[in-house]
């Protein structure tokens, strides 16, 4: 008889290797319940037990980028001597830096191994800014009374993939205008209303202190600043090399940020322009945590439909140019509301306008890009729609936890 070698191609490998860990750590929290329950049962408290992994408050940061818009609300429940626990996807997440009192931090993993743990969570409020509960691996537990969403950008409310909010009880919003797609979708798929409160945005808050506190550049020379979104669609998997040939042709000081996806889903495109740019002298590369450093630093932005648009916007007040303002909105949820995103339409009105056939130009473009009196009236007019109880978000979204808890 020939055996013949078994193979597993690495897609495969790695989606079985997934399921496993997932499954793993799945029956581990699953036989920790049952034999707690086999303990209090043999102990003759049956129906009177007490839930000693219960937590009052909690918050899920799935990764360490998202860190400013929980510190807000962390600061505000430390102040008040308010335990909250707050479990984070990484090691290295800042809060283990800091040395609170009433925050309790624990690292739990990442994808299916923290699914699991959130799965069989016991807790009064949880709160977080990850979309899709109920729809992909993290699902609602039934020891959790309340979910609510937290957003992490001044943007449409159906701009997550589909069914993004449907699950939770709350959404905390940064303005009011965030209401109307939620209504809508609610009403298209029979789903029962959620509680919506307009807090402000915890992490414009937090960028807004950090940004004033960086000193003016001596010597500032005219800057441009290059931050796209990610994917086939965005600026620089579309255009790459046609942009940034005559931008760095121009002399002009260029800082590329590349949106975080970007480093783990297009590598290799990236990997290639760093090598074509290495020795450019005008040009550098922001990996930085944060994105204030250099928005504070850009005299004009060039991106696509990227939220960062609106960081700049609000923060800095100063003139977005934008080339390919459209994506492909089949798989969110703003496709079921049949309109164009709020994003979109509104950097149609406060941004300059550039086509793939003016990059030749590009130079001469952003000299002549002018911002008008009748731009930033627009600016200041969406900012107001947007961003909400500037400085308060934190405040109000701690209030919020605390009431809905003492309804629960």
């Amino acid at each position: 008889m020939i055996i013949l070698p078994l193979y597993i191609d690495p897609g495969t490998g790695s989606m079985l290797f997934s399921i496993l860990i997932g499954a793993a750590a799945t029956l581990f929290f699953l036989a920790k319940a049952l034999w707690l329950k086999l303990k209090l049962f043999f102990a003759g408290k049956k129906g009177v037990q007490e839930d000693k992994s219960y937590k009052k408050y909690v918050i899920y940061c799935e990764d360490k980028r998202y860190w400013t818009v929980f510190q807000p609300v962390i600061e505000e429940f430390e102040r008040r001597k308010i335990e909250l626990t707050y479990y984070t996807g990484s090691k290295d997440d800042v809060v283990f830096e800091r040395k609170y009192e009433y925050i309790k931090p624990e690292y739990i993993g990442t994808g299916n191994v923290a699914y699991a743990k959130l799965n069989m969570l016991s807790a009064g409020i949880v709160l977080m800014t990850t979309p899709g509960i109920q729809v992909y691996q993290l699902k609602r537990s039934k020891n959790v009374k309340h979910y609510s969403h937290i957003f992490h950008s001044c943007t449409d409310s159906s701009m997550y993939r589909l069914f993004g909010l449907d699950y939770f009880d709350s959404v905390l919003m940064t303005g009011d205008y965030q209401a109307d797609d939620i209504r809508l979708l609610e009403k298209q798929r029979n789903l029962p209303a959620k509680e919506l409160v307009t807090v402000g945005c915890t992490y414009l808050d937090v960028l807004k202190e950090k940004m004033a506190a960086i000193p003016d550049e001596e010597n500032h020379e005219f800057t441009v600043l290059v931050s796209p979104s990610w994917g086939k669609s965005a600026l620089l998997g579309l255009y790459g090399e046609k942009l940034l040939d005559p931008l760095v042709e121009s002399g002009m000081k260029i800082i590329i940020r590349p949106h975080p996806q970007s480093r783990i889903s297009e590598k290799g495109m990236l990997e290639r322009l760093l090598e074509r740019y290495r020795d450019a002298k005008n040009l550098s590369w922001d990996n930085e945590r944060d994105n204030i450093y250099s928005l504070k630093k850009a005299d004009i932005m060039i991106s696509d439909f990227s939220g960062i648009v609106y960081d700049y916007t609000f923060l800095c007040d100063k003139p977005v140019m934008y080339a390919n303002a459209e994506m492909d909105l089949l798989p969110y949820d703003i496709y079921d509301t049949g309109h164009a995103p709020w994003a979109v339409t509104t950097l149609q009105k406060i941004g300059i306008p550039i086509r793939e056939e003016d990059f030749k130009d590009i130079a001469q473009i952003i000299r002549n890009a002018s911002d008008s009196p009748e731009l930033a009236k627009l600016r200041a007019h969406y900012k107001a729609e947007a961003w909400q109880h500037i400085g308060e978000a934190g405040k109000l979204t701690a209030d919020y936890m605390i009431s809905k808890m003492s309804s629960l």
